[in-house]
């Protein structure tokens, strides 16, 4: 079982999110409405791989990414965003995000992703 954390400041799409991973072996641990939240949350619930929306309120997915892995570099970030600039999902990567799914997404898509996601090991 995979133990996720979802960070997204809209209700509906932590719920589409949720629906889209029922039946998989993706559990979620937790959810984080800000950055700064994701950041404590990630810290105490130590999961396999962070859902990141890219643009929150208070602290931003890019700067939260590179919080959770300063920290825990075993935690994997998948970066989600309606926001598909070429920009956008460099700075994604470079702050650490393993890959970048685009709003809206189709579930097997979300699952692919976070599976993939989960089996990067560090070098």
């Amino acid at each position: 079982m995979i133990r996720l954390l979802v960070v997204d400041d809209a209700p509906f799409i932590r719920e589409i999110v949720r629906h889209a991973l029922r039946g998989s072996q993706i559990e979620i641990v937790g959810e984080a409405e800000d950055g700064h939240e994701a950041v404590a949350m990630a810290h105490k619930l130590r999961p396999d791989v962070v859902l990141m929306d890219i643009v929150l309120p208070g602290k931003s997915g890019i700067d939260a990414t590179r919080e959770v892995l300063a920290v825990n570099p075993a935690i994997r970030v998948v970066a989600f965003s309606t926001n598909d600039h070429e920009t956008v999902v460099m700075k994604a990567i470079d702050a650490g995000c393993s890959s970048f799914i685009v709003k809206p997404f189709q579930a097997a898509e979300l699952v692919a992703a976070i599976e993939q996601a989960a089996q990067i090991k560090i070098a």
